[in-house]
């Protein structure tokens, strides 16, 4: 039997209590999941059904959306990949949010609404550095969801912008080469070195230590490959089809007299 979605085995009885019961749209309740995400990032613990809670918060009550806080959701929900909650809570921030931003002079260019009314295109004032933010995010997690390993690292490691990103979540790059390592080792048995070094972001003597100490595979320096150890999910298994199809004896009496028996 499956886990459940709303399962946590960290989660505090506080939050707990919030979650179950009608609280968890009382606003004044914001706060208290805001320090929960905080205390996620430092103990690197996770809990997507308390983080999905805040955000539809937000969606209720916008002026109590904080940037720090949603950006630190969505960077803790990258450490879980491939599961899908990275989209799960991007689909619970407003859309001008998710529209990329827009320069200031194309922005002039544009045909501006009516007096009184807001473009729902563009981003409400105050939001361009939280937009900024969000898709760069949602490129880290394209990357990784298309197995652009290599690209995700020296994408998250050739902007300053990321490095803030992800300050707050402790051990985001070790979290993220075990997710890489789990994804690797469900699908291959052999990988060449270097493939696997520019996979993880590591080389020398700290790729060597991760992959013998940390991922428990081997490295045969002679063929220069990582060896995978076998598993249940890497491992090749032969498939025999089989089929076995009956015919009742009415169907083929029935047979017999329309086709006029065997020829």
């Amino acid at each position: 039997m499956g886990i459940a979605f709303d399962y946590a085995p960290d989660r505090p009885d506080h939050i707990n209590a919030i979650l179950n019961s009608l609280d968890r749209y009382n606003p004044e309740t914001t706060t208290v999941l805001q320090d929960y995400v905080t205390q996620q990032c430092e103990d690197r613990t996770y809990d997507c059904y308390a983080n999905l809670a805040l955000l539809k918060l937000y969606q209720f009550n916008p002026p109590l959306l904080r940037d720090e806080t949603t950006t630190n959701i969505l960077t803790k929900s990258l450490t879980v990949f491939p599961s899908p909650d990275f989209s799960l809570c991007l689909h619970l921030l407003p859309s001008h949010i998710l529209s990329p931003p827009t320069s200031s002079t194309s922005t002039s260019q544009q045909p501006q609404p009516p007096s009184g009314g807001l473009s729902s295109s563009n981003p409400a004032p105050g939001d361009a550095p939280l937009t900024e933010a969000v898709q760069k995010l949602a490129h880290l997690n394209t990357l990784l969801s298309s197995a652009k390993y290599a690209q995700f690292w020296s994408t998250l490691n050739g902007d300053d912008l990321y490095a803030d990103l992800i300050a707050d979540v402790g051990g985001f790059e070790e979290l993220m080469r075990v997710r890489i390592a789990v994804t690797v080792g469900q699908s291959c048995r052999e990988v060449e070195r270097g493939v696997l070094e520019g996979w993880l972001g590591l080389q020398g003597p700290q790729f060597e230590h991760f992959v013998e100490e940390v991922c428990g595979w081997g490295v045969d320096g002679t063929r220069g490959v990582v060896v995978v150890p076998v598993n249940k999910e890497n491992e090749a298994k032969g498939t025999v089809v089989k089929e076995d199809v009956r015919f009742d004896r009415e169907f083929f009496l029935l047979f017999c007299v329309l086709g006029g028996g065997w020829n």
